[in-house]
Protein backbone atom coordinates (compact mmCIF):
# COMPACT_ATOMS: atom_id res chain seq x y z
CA UNK A 1 0.00 0.00 0.00
CA UNK A 2 2.75 2.08 0.65
CA UNK A 3 4.58 1.75 -2.58
CA UNK A 4 1.12 2.60 -4.81
CA UNK A 5 0.78 5.63 -2.35
CA UNK A 6 4.20 6.91 -3.12
CA UNK A 7 4.08 6.25 -6.64
CA UNK A 8 0.48 8.62 -6.85
CA UNK A 9 2.74 11.24 -5.08
CA UNK A 10 5.71 11.32 -7.48
CA UNK A 11 3.02 11.77 -10.15
CA UNK A 12 1.26 14.60 -8.53
CA UNK A 13 4.33 16.04 -7.64
CA UNK A 14 5.72 15.78 -11.10
CA UNK A 15 2.89 17.31 -12.59
CA UNK A 16 2.00 20.42 -9.69
CA UNK A 17 3.20 23.61 -9.57
CA UNK A 18 5.70 24.63 -7.50
CA UNK A 19 5.33 24.47 -3.86
CA UNK A 20 5.90 27.78 -1.67
CA UNK A 21 3.48 27.77 0.69
CA UNK A 22 4.23 25.49 4.34
CA UNK A 23 0.55 23.75 4.46
CA UNK A 24 0.50 22.55 1.21
CA UNK A 25 4.01 21.06 1.94
CA UNK A 26 3.61 20.24 5.15
CA UNK A 27 -0.10 18.42 4.11
CA UNK A 28 2.08 16.55 1.12
CA UNK A 29 4.84 15.11 3.58
CA UNK A 30 2.29 14.02 6.13
CA UNK A 31 0.18 12.20 3.14
CA UNK A 32 3.42 10.64 2.38
CA UNK A 33 4.65 9.40 5.46
CA UNK A 34 1.20 8.58 6.63
CA UNK A 35 1.16 4.31 6.63
CA UNK A 36 3.00 1.72 7.24
CA UNK A 37 6.63 3.11 6.82
CA UNK A 38 7.21 3.54 10.34
CA UNK A 39 8.11 7.00 12.45
CA UNK A 40 9.27 9.59 9.75
CA UNK A 41 10.61 13.12 11.12
CA UNK A 42 11.66 15.92 8.81
CA UNK A 43 13.53 19.23 9.34
CA UNK A 44 14.70 21.89 6.68
CA UNK A 45 15.83 24.91 6.61
CA UNK A 46 16.14 27.53 3.11
CA UNK A 47 19.77 28.59 4.10
CA UNK A 48 19.51 32.04 2.37
CA UNK A 49 15.67 32.82 4.53
CA UNK A 50 16.15 30.62 7.74
CA UNK A 51 12.74 29.67 6.78
CA UNK A 52 12.17 25.89 8.29
CA UNK A 53 9.55 23.41 8.26
CA UNK A 54 9.37 20.46 10.79
CA UNK A 55 7.21 17.08 10.80
CA UNK A 56 7.87 14.58 13.54
CA UNK A 57 11.19 16.26 14.69
CA UNK A 58 11.40 16.37 18.22
CA UNK A 59 10.92 12.79 18.70
CA UNK A 60 14.55 10.83 19.48
CA UNK A 61 15.84 9.14 16.23
CA UNK A 62 18.59 6.31 15.73
CA UNK A 63 21.89 8.27 13.18
CA UNK A 64 23.52 5.38 12.05
CA UNK A 65 25.97 6.47 10.03
CA UNK A 66 24.88 10.20 9.89
CA UNK A 67 26.48 11.15 12.77
CA UNK A 68 29.55 10.87 10.24
CA UNK A 69 28.99 14.41 9.45
CA UNK A 70 29.70 15.09 13.13
CA UNK A 71 32.59 13.07 13.66
CA UNK A 72 34.20 14.78 10.31
CA UNK A 73 33.52 18.16 11.54
CA UNK A 74 35.02 17.75 14.58
CA UNK A 75 38.62 15.67 13.46
CA UNK A 76 38.37 19.26 11.40
CA UNK A 77 38.06 21.70 14.32
CA UNK A 78 41.65 19.42 15.40
CA UNK A 79 42.81 20.45 12.31
CA UNK A 80 42.02 23.71 12.47
CA UNK A 81 43.00 24.31 15.92
CA UNK A 82 46.53 22.82 14.81
CA UNK A 83 45.91 19.63 17.40
CA UNK A 84 45.97 17.34 14.14
CA UNK A 85 47.21 17.64 10.57
CA UNK A 86 45.25 17.10 7.06
CA UNK A 87 48.52 14.80 5.89
CA UNK A 88 49.13 13.35 9.05
CA UNK A 89 49.45 9.30 8.88
CA UNK A 90 48.20 6.92 11.07
CA UNK A 91 49.68 3.36 11.29
CA UNK A 92 46.44 1.35 11.14
CA UNK A 93 47.14 -2.56 12.65
CA UNK A 94 45.01 -5.58 11.40
CA UNK A 95 42.74 -5.41 14.25
CA UNK A 96 41.87 -1.71 13.11
CA UNK A 97 40.06 -3.25 10.15
CA UNK A 98 37.54 -5.79 11.14
CA UNK A 99 35.75 -7.54 8.52
CA UNK A 100 32.65 -8.17 9.65
CA UNK A 101 31.55 -4.26 8.71
CA UNK A 102 31.19 -1.92 5.72
CA UNK A 103 34.73 -0.84 4.70
CA UNK A 104 36.04 -0.39 1.35
CA UNK A 105 39.66 0.66 3.41
CA UNK A 106 39.57 -2.65 4.57
CA UNK A 107 39.20 -3.74 1.12
CA UNK A 108 41.77 -1.86 0.10
CA UNK A 109 44.09 -2.65 2.63
CA UNK A 110 43.17 -5.75 3.79
CA UNK A 111 46.14 -6.85 6.08
CA UNK A 112 46.64 -3.76 7.44
CA UNK A 113 50.32 -2.55 9.21
CA UNK A 114 49.34 0.56 6.85
CA UNK A 115 49.84 4.41 7.40
CA UNK A 116 46.95 6.48 5.63
CA UNK A 117 46.35 9.84 6.21
CA UNK A 118 43.64 11.91 8.09
CA UNK A 119 42.42 13.29 5.00
CA UNK A 120 42.32 9.59 3.03
CA UNK A 121 40.42 8.69 6.53
CA UNK A 122 38.20 11.60 6.35
CA UNK A 123 37.32 10.87 2.81
CA UNK A 124 36.44 7.08 3.02
CA UNK A 125 34.27 8.12 6.03
CA UNK A 126 32.26 10.59 4.20
CA UNK A 127 32.31 9.68 0.59
CA UNK A 128 31.43 6.14 0.95
CA UNK A 129 30.36 5.65 4.51
CA UNK A 130 33.72 3.29 5.31
CA UNK A 131 32.94 2.44 9.22
CA UNK A 132 36.34 1.71 10.03
CA UNK A 133 37.92 4.68 9.19
CA UNK A 134 34.96 6.43 11.05
CA UNK A 135 35.96 4.39 14.34
CA UNK A 136 39.80 5.24 13.85
CA UNK A 137 38.55 9.17 14.01
CA UNK A 138 36.24 8.44 16.46
CA UNK A 139 39.07 7.08 18.66
CA UNK A 140 41.61 9.98 17.50
CA UNK A 141 38.86 12.98 18.87
CA UNK A 142 38.16 11.39 22.16
CA UNK A 143 35.55 8.93 21.52
CA UNK A 144 31.96 9.41 21.50
CA UNK A 145 31.47 11.59 24.61
CA UNK A 146 33.71 14.35 23.16
CA UNK A 147 31.89 14.12 20.39
CA UNK A 148 28.86 14.72 22.34
CA UNK A 149 30.61 17.68 23.86
CA UNK A 150 31.66 18.80 21.01
CA UNK A 151 28.29 19.29 18.82
CA UNK A 152 26.82 20.76 22.39
CA UNK A 153 29.81 23.42 22.04
CA UNK A 154 28.28 24.28 18.64
CA UNK A 155 25.18 25.65 20.17
CA UNK A 156 23.09 22.29 18.61
CA UNK A 157 21.00 20.05 20.27
CA UNK A 158 19.78 16.99 20.73
CA UNK A 159 22.93 15.17 19.88
CA UNK A 160 23.86 11.81 22.10
CA UNK A 161 26.44 9.99 20.85
CA UNK A 162 27.47 6.46 23.36
CA UNK A 163 28.88 4.23 20.71
CA UNK A 164 30.86 3.70 17.82
CA UNK A 165 30.47 2.06 14.58
CA UNK A 166 31.64 -1.78 15.74
CA UNK A 167 29.42 -1.12 19.10
CA UNK A 168 26.19 -0.86 16.91
CA UNK A 169 27.15 -3.48 14.72
CA UNK A 170 27.81 -6.04 18.07
CA UNK A 171 24.66 -5.37 19.78
CA UNK A 172 21.33 -4.52 18.37
CA UNK A 173 19.96 -2.28 20.70
CA UNK A 174 22.88 -0.56 20.66
CA UNK A 175 21.71 1.12 17.46
CA UNK A 176 19.58 3.50 19.62
CA UNK A 177 22.06 4.77 21.45
CA UNK A 178 23.21 6.90 18.88
CA UNK A 179 20.61 9.95 18.30
CA UNK A 180 19.41 13.28 17.20
CA UNK A 181 16.09 15.16 16.09
CA UNK A 182 15.89 15.17 12.33
CA UNK A 183 16.75 19.21 12.71
CA UNK A 184 19.81 18.45 14.71
CA UNK A 185 21.40 17.78 11.53
CA UNK A 186 19.94 20.66 10.05
CA UNK A 187 21.88 22.58 12.37
CA UNK A 188 25.04 21.14 11.86
CA UNK A 189 24.34 21.23 7.82
CA UNK A 190 23.66 25.13 8.52
CA UNK A 191 26.76 25.77 10.26
CA UNK A 192 28.85 23.51 7.36
CA UNK A 193 27.14 25.76 4.22
CA UNK A 194 27.85 28.57 6.23
CA UNK A 195 31.40 27.95 7.41
CA UNK A 196 30.72 28.98 10.59
CA UNK A 197 31.77 26.27 12.57
CA UNK A 198 35.15 25.48 10.64
CA UNK A 199 37.77 27.65 9.00
CA UNK A 200 37.32 28.77 5.26
CA UNK A 201 39.52 25.78 4.19
CA UNK A 202 38.24 22.78 6.64
CA UNK A 203 34.41 23.75 5.43
CA UNK A 204 35.87 23.70 1.78
CA UNK A 205 36.81 20.45 2.17
CA UNK A 206 34.06 19.30 3.82
CA UNK A 207 31.41 20.16 1.52
CA UNK A 208 33.39 18.62 -1.18
CA UNK A 209 33.80 15.23 0.33
CA UNK A 210 29.83 16.02 1.15
CA UNK A 211 29.10 16.69 -2.77
CA UNK A 212 30.63 13.34 -3.83
CA UNK A 213 29.25 11.24 -1.29
CA UNK A 214 28.14 8.35 -3.80
CA UNK A 215 26.21 6.16 -1.27
CA UNK A 216 22.21 6.33 -0.92
CA UNK A 217 21.80 7.87 -4.46
CA UNK A 218 18.16 6.72 -4.51
CA UNK A 219 17.87 8.91 -1.48
CA UNK A 220 17.36 12.65 -1.45
CA UNK A 221 19.23 12.76 -4.69
CA UNK A 222 16.80 10.28 -6.16
CA UNK A 223 13.78 12.03 -8.04
CA UNK A 224 15.40 15.44 -8.18
CA UNK A 225 16.94 16.43 -11.57
CA UNK A 226 19.75 14.61 -13.14
CA UNK A 227 22.77 16.63 -11.92
CA UNK A 228 21.34 18.64 -8.58
CA UNK A 229 23.96 19.27 -6.52
CA UNK A 230 23.19 17.55 -3.19
CA UNK A 231 25.94 17.70 -0.37
CA UNK A 232 25.00 14.90 2.04
CA UNK A 233 25.05 12.36 4.57
CA UNK A 234 23.60 8.90 5.14
CA UNK A 235 22.72 6.05 7.74
CA UNK A 236 21.55 2.97 7.49
CA UNK A 237 20.68 -0.16 10.09
CA UNK A 238 20.25 -3.60 9.16
CA UNK A 239 17.10 -5.73 9.53
CA UNK A 240 16.22 -7.94 11.92
CA UNK A 241 14.48 -11.55 11.94
CA UNK A 242 11.00 -9.70 12.59
CA UNK A 243 12.02 -7.38 9.66
CA UNK A 244 12.21 -4.52 11.69
CA UNK A 245 14.36 -1.57 10.26
CA UNK A 246 16.09 0.95 12.80
CA UNK A 247 17.24 4.12 10.19
CA UNK A 248 17.20 4.43 7.02
CA UNK A 249 18.68 8.19 6.70
CA UNK A 250 19.53 10.96 4.71
CA UNK A 251 20.35 14.49 5.56
CA UNK A 252 21.63 17.22 3.22
CA UNK A 253 21.49 20.41 1.43
CA UNK A 254 20.03 20.85 -2.26
CA UNK A 255 21.11 23.43 -4.38
CA UNK A 256 17.71 24.76 -5.74
CA UNK A 257 16.45 25.88 -9.68
CA UNK A 258 16.49 29.37 -8.26
CA UNK A 259 20.24 29.27 -6.55
CA UNK A 260 19.38 28.68 -2.93
CA UNK A 261 20.22 26.02 -0.91
CA UNK A 262 17.75 23.84 1.19
CA UNK A 263 18.67 21.78 4.17
CA UNK A 264 16.63 18.86 4.68
CA UNK A 265 17.10 15.90 6.85
CA UNK A 266 14.39 12.64 6.40
CA UNK A 267 14.76 10.27 9.41
CA UNK A 268 12.94 6.77 8.76
CA UNK A 269 12.62 5.12 11.99
CA UNK A 270 11.61 1.36 13.32
CA UNK A 271 9.81 0.46 9.39
CA UNK A 272 9.06 -3.07 8.24
CA UNK A 273 9.06 -1.61 4.79
CA UNK A 274 11.60 -2.61 2.35
CA UNK A 275 15.06 -0.39 1.42
CA UNK A 276 13.35 0.61 -1.76
CA UNK A 277 10.06 1.48 -0.33
CA UNK A 278 11.74 3.54 2.02
CA UNK A 279 14.21 5.17 -0.09
CA UNK A 280 11.62 6.12 -2.35
CA UNK A 281 9.49 7.61 0.25
CA UNK A 282 12.64 10.24 1.39
CA UNK A 283 12.84 11.16 -2.37
CA UNK A 284 9.44 11.50 -2.56
CA UNK A 285 9.52 14.11 0.03
CA UNK A 286 12.77 15.67 -0.90
CA UNK A 287 11.31 16.23 -4.53
CA UNK A 288 8.40 18.16 -2.93
CA UNK A 289 10.49 20.35 -1.44
CA UNK A 290 12.58 20.91 -4.54
CA UNK A 291 9.34 21.46 -6.39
Amino acid sequence: MLKYCLVVGVLALATSPARTQHPALRATIDRLATGDAGKVGVALQVLETNDTLSYHNRQPYPMLSVFKLAIAMQVLHEVDRGHLRLAQQLLLTKADLPGDTHSPLRDKYPGGNVRVSIQELLTYMVTVSDNNACDVLLRLVGGPSKLTAYVRQLGVRPFVAEVSEAQMGAVWANQYRNWSYPSTQVDLLVQVYHRTALSQASSALLWQLLLDTSVGPQRIKGLLPAGTPVAHRTGTSGTNAEGLSPALNDAGVITLPNGQHVALTVFVADSPADTATRELLIATIARAVYD
